[in-house]
């Protein structure tokens, strides 16, 4: 069984608003064993919306929409299912006497377009909505040799997720049957571009294999994406394991995480197992590595961060870190404001994010001072990548740097 997810409404279309029931959706049907296969999105326009649930339903057994159900002249979603199906819409008297007696209950008088949520297509089922005037649409038809089931809840979300536990998800349980499951696992990691990634795992994301692995690369995160089908969590679970440890084992330290983790919260938690503390110091990274920082673990946070200094100019910075050093452009100068850092705010460990030369041909320095000056690092970095994701690519170079120094890796990756 295979599931089709739709949005409606023109705010959705035009770009004003984002949608994100059609994320949960998705989510939740691939918890109950069901893969969505496409997303669409139509206007509030009727042909448009027509020709959507028509389209769905010719690549999907279960076709979920969301908006389009209140009462104006653009919420057209259940003419559209109509159409689609090729069903009269007819007033469902029960439901329009639980509408008015919801009006009734808030002291409002119910306008007569409300009376256009209590129409439905010939032969659908009516999903509740304990809290709002928009009950959904249940509608299985056929269409040509295949029967397909349309499912229409509220654009509001508390109200579809509401409807969701209560009514939708238990049906889809038992319309589609036991006995299978899907499970998804994302694993991050830095230090490679998407391609290099791709070139060392190619059978890994062959198409048509269980589990499949997808690659997205996003502000210079990569996440490797496992899906695994199979009768139930616990076998969708062995069916990743060898997947999972191929994906270790090819590309080794590259792999930080999992899941929702980022850099800055493995690197908080280390520090925190080993009692260790950190301090920062950037200008031209604007306060992103202090803020990640601060965001991280907050469990582990108060010892493991102990401060920042954030200035847009090194002039600013000298006082603060204790540093009489005027070029942090150079190794050695980034070099002294770590350990300048250091010193001042007491910690084991300081980064300083050196300033961005003039041309992006031209190289940056991070530096990380430690308890043992011995043990001091610079690295040479270059401004690759686009401009617009140079603060936090830099930031994460930096992060890596002082995780790999933590784990005993090697610090050029």
């Amino acid at each position: 069984m295979k599931a089709a997810v739709i949005a409606i409404g023109d705010e959705i279309t035009s770009g004003q608003r984002l949608d994100t029931n059609s994320a949960w959706l998705s989510e939740r049907l691939g918890e109950l064993g069901i893969p969505v296969v496409v997303h669409l999105t139509a206007a509030d326009e009727l042909q448009p919306c027509t020709d959507v649930f028509r389209f769905a339903a010719e690549q999907a057994d279960v076709v979920l929409a969301t908006g389009g159900l209140g009462p104006t002249a653009d919420d057209l979603t259940r003419d559209a299912i109509a159409a689609a199906a090729n069903r009269e819409l007819v007033l469902d008297e029960e439901v329009l006497a639980g509408i008015r007696q919801m009006f009734a209950s808030r002291g409002r008088p119910m306008a007569d377009r409300n009376q256009l949520q209590a129409m439905f297509p010939v032969g659908s089922v009516v999903i509740p909505n304990p809290h709002g005037t928009a009950p959904g649409v249940d509608l299985s038809a056929t269409m040509g040799e295949r029967a397909v089931r349309w499912i229409a809840l509220p654009g509001v979300p508390v109200e579809m997720r509401e409807m969701w536990e209560q009514t939708v998800a238990p049906s889809l349980v038992a319309y589609a049957g036991s006995g299978r499951a899907i499970l998804h696992q994302r694993i991050k990691c830095f230090g490679l571009g998407e391609s290099s990634c791709e070139q060392r795992i190619p059978e890994l994301i062959q198409r048509g294999r269980n589990p499949r692995v997808g690659i997205t690369v996003h502000r210079a995160t990569i996440t490797l994406r496992i899906t695994a089908i199979g009768a139930n969590r616990d076998d969708c679970r062995a069916a990743m394991q060898p997947t999972i440890d191929d994906i270790h084992a090819k590309l080794g330290d590259v792999v930080f995480g999992t899941e929702d983790e980022e850099l800055q919260d493995v690197v908080v938690r280390e520090l925190a197992a080993r009692g260790e503390s950190l301090a920062v110091c950037e200008t031209d990274t604007q306060g992103v590595l202090a803020h990640w920082l601060c965001g991280a673990d907050q469990a582990a946070n108060a010892d493991a961060f102990r401060g920042a200094v954030v200035c847009d100019s090194i002039s600013a910075a000298r006082p603060l870190t204790g540093s009489d050093v005027d070029d942090v452009t150079s190794a050695a100068g980034t070099l002294a404001m770590a350990r300048a850092l250091r010193v001042r705010l007491n910690t084991d460990y300081a980064l300083a994010v050196g300033k961005f030369p003039a041309s992006d041909l031209e190289s940056f320095h991070i530096a990380l001072a430690t308890s043992s000056p011995g043990d001091d690092v610079v690295v040479e970095r270059g401004l690759a990548g686009h401009p617009d994701i140079r603060v936090e690519r830099s930031v994460k170079q930096a992060l890596d740097l002082i995780r790999r120094r933590l784990l005993g890796l090697d610090l050029n990756g």
